[in-house]
């Protein structure tokens, strides 16, 4: 053999080579079922549970200081709408205390069904880890709201802290109803832009906090501001306040999943890149694969 026939030889076996490795590579990533998604994605399930369940605690302690009549703070500050500003804003800070977290970066930080949900529509989560994510969420917040009872229970069992259930304000539940899905809205809105803005997606987390300590503070008032099935659910089964219980198991997913269409029909489903809310850091991303992480 010569030295030309080697050398073809040679360039056809690197062809059929590198032809059989880029089929390989563009075949998608296999779909996992319950077990295997379980076996590959529990710590995210956790960081879920454990993240809301933060939140719920923080709820809990913040509605007690700024609640409960015999409270050093609730004396100092006789006006309602301040101490909702203040409420909102120990809050907001806490969600983006979350989102930064480094658990809210592996994570995701959707800390919210309605999110999951949406995310789920969009084709952005694979359908077990968004079903261990809602379980997540829910178990989460359940458990944070327990926490506080063991230690403060007749603070937290007060008719002025209500276990910081969220039900209809004095308008009433459609007033309530409308008023969720208008913020839930807007949330998810405000999350889909600026997440998938090449300029803008680091301040997602910031533009999030800064709504939940405006909804609180404004909308309160209409609904007890839950946007969060599972915020909801996690107040309610501890104290057995279900009061309208229907208006945040709807509200909040069937606004973020208006939200979705509507950037949807704007931007199209390419324009979404992950679900995410802090997604520029060097955490694992079970969603897209980035960061070391991987897609399922």
């Amino acid at each position: 053999m010569n030295g030309i026939e080697h050398n073809l030889m040679a360039d056809a076996s690197n062809l059929a080579l590198s032809s059989g490795l880029s089929r390989e590579a563009s075949l998608p990533a296999p779909r996992l079922g319950a077990l295997a998604s379980l076996q590959a994605h529990w710590p995210e399930y956790l960081m879920e549970a454990a993240l809301l369940g933060a939140f719920m605690v923080s709820a809990c302690t913040f509605g007690i200081l700024l609640g409960l009549p015999t409270s050093p703070l609730r004396q100092a500050i006789p006006s309602d709408f301040v101490r909702g500003l203040l409420g909102g804003m120990a809050m907001g800070s806490t969600a983006i205390a979350i989102f930064f977290s480094p658990w809210g970066k592996q994570s995701g930080a959707h800390i919210n069904p309605s999110v999951t949900l949406t995310f789920f529509r969009l084709g952005k989560i694979k359908f077990w880890d968004a079903v261990f994510y809602i379980g997540a969420q829910f178990a989460g917040a359940t458990i944070g709201v327990y926490l506080v009872a063991q230690v403060l229970r007749p603070q937290l069992e007060h008719p002025s802290v209500h276990f910081v259930a969220t039900t209809p304000g004095m308008r009433g539940a459609v007033i309530a109803f409308v008023a969720e899905l208008i913020i839930s809205t807007g949330m998810m809105s405000a999350v889909l832009y600026f997440s998938n803005h090449h300029r803008f997606s680091r301040y997602t987390p910031l533009v999030a906090g800064a709504l939940v300590a405006t909804y609180i503070t404004l909308e309160a008032p209409f609904s007890g501001m839950s946007m969060n099935p599972a915020r909801s659910f996690g107040s309610a089964l501890p104290s057995g306040i279900w009061d309208h219980f229907w208006i945040y198991l709807t509200a909040p997913v069937l606004g973020m999943l208006i939200a979705s269409e509507i950037y949807l029909w704007r931007k199209g489903r390419a324009a979404v890149k992950c679900c995410k809310l802090h997604h520029d850091n060097i955490k694992r991303c079970i969603f897209c694969g980035a960061n070391g992480g991987f897609a399922s």
